[in-house]
């Protein structure tokens, strides 16, 4: 094996010959040869518009990692962290009214053109039904990334809007849209209990039913990043085989268990959620919580693990595959097939869909 030492990924992440190893022994013989990343963010420090603060660090973990990420870091990374792998993405940018989201629009239509991926364009809820249609029409863009944080900025808080509704921030002006185009939207849900809140199982049934041509992927399993948010969130839709859920930033093999056994491989896509997942570290889980340990010193990580402990700190993208592949071990299907089809084949086939219904030939490098 030839020695990694210290590779620089991106912002203060590198990758080591710890990374390495931990990928040769869980990764290499595993993971197909062709993977799409079906939810990664892709911006420019440039679409900033507001400079992060201490003050804005210290409210959140992931503002202290979500550091922009443009295509170039993305493929140099991704060179590194997937070796021999051929990796296309389901690329969007950041969903947030502190940077600009239309300039960012127009750098993933750029993406899409020049690296033949696709994208969605993030969705501002005050668009009209004419500039919902204009977006949807951009060469390689099969739909929408909606968010609650564009309903409105607060440089105070990032979580202003986290009780909204679904329609507040994907009103259904904007859907009726989506479903006439048979378009993809991948869908971070609200409330500070998850997908399993009432309102949330209400409304992502109101969407199936009456808009149910959208491919509606609900992104990070819903956020259920515990068994408990598991089974409240994912058994009340299991029984929709045309709803889909994205595995990104869920770095519990207990929650990936519970989706695969009651929602299916079939219905599963793969996700990284990065820039912010290039993180190192792992992460520890309460009944309905959960803890990111990490290597760096940031203002999150107070309670460090010894140094011994941290010096055995992998990616924790790699993290979230290990606790797919154990999830998938443990229920005895991690057959080849089922990998390609979490890792590859299931985003090719839904964006082909998305694709041939706005007549876009599938480019070569999905």
């Amino acid at each position: 094996m030839t020695e990694i030492n210290n590779l620089p990924l991106h912002h203060v992440w590198n990758y080591t010959d710890v990374d390495r190893r931990f990928w040769d022994e869980h990764f290499a013989d595993w993971l197909p040869k062709r993977m799409i990343d079906a939810h990664v963010h892709v911006s420019h420090p440039s679409f900033c518009l507001f400079p992060m603060t201490e003050e804005m660090k210290m409210q959140y973990w992931v503002s202290e990692v979500n550091e922009p990420m443009d295509v170039e870091t993305l493929c140099r990374c991704y060179g590194a962290v997937f070796p021999d792998r051929e990796i296309s993405c389901l690329v969007f940018g950041q969903p947030t009214l502190d940077t600009d989201y239309e300039k960012n629009n127009d750098y993933i239509e750029q993406i899409c053109r020049e690296k033949g991926w696709y994208g969605l364009s993030v969705l501002d809820p005050k668009w009209s039904q004419v500039k919902v249609e204009k977006e949807l029409s951009r060469t390689g863009i099969i739909g929408l990334k909606p968010y609650y944080a564009m309903i409105g900025f607060n440089p105070d808080t990032r979580d202003q809007y986290i009780e909204a509704g679904i329609f507040d921030f994907l009103p259904h002006h904007t859907l009726e849209v989506l479903n006439a185009r048979r378009s993809w939207v991948t869908l971070h849900v609200p409330k500070a209990a998850r997908l399993g809140h009432p309102d949330n199982i209400r409304e992502v049934r109101e969407i199936r039913k009456r808009y149910p041509d959208i491919t509606l992927v609900i992104a990070h399993l819903g956020r259920c990043y515990t068994e408990k948010h598991a089974l409240e969130g994912l058994l009340p839709l299991a029984d929709d085989p045309g709803l889909y859920f994205d595995t990104s930033a869920v770095v519990n093999a207990d929650s990936h268990y519970v989706a695969l056994k009651h929602i299916g491989i079939d219905r599963l896509v793969y996700g990284t959620d990065n820039p912010i997942f290039f993180m190192r570290g792992r992460r520890q889980f309460t009944e309905t919580s959960y803890v990111n340990r990490t290597s760096h010193d940031f203002h999150f990580n107070k309670n460090r693990e010894t140094p011994e402990i941290e010096a055995r700190y992998t990616l924790m993208m790699y993290e979230d595959i290990y606790a797919i592949k154990t999830a998938m071990t443990r229920l005895g299907i991690d057959t080849p097939e089922n990998v390609e089809k979490l890792f590859h084949g299931n985003a090719r086939k839904w964006m082909k869909s998305c694709a041939d219904a706005k007549n876009d030939k599938m480019p070569s490098g999905a």
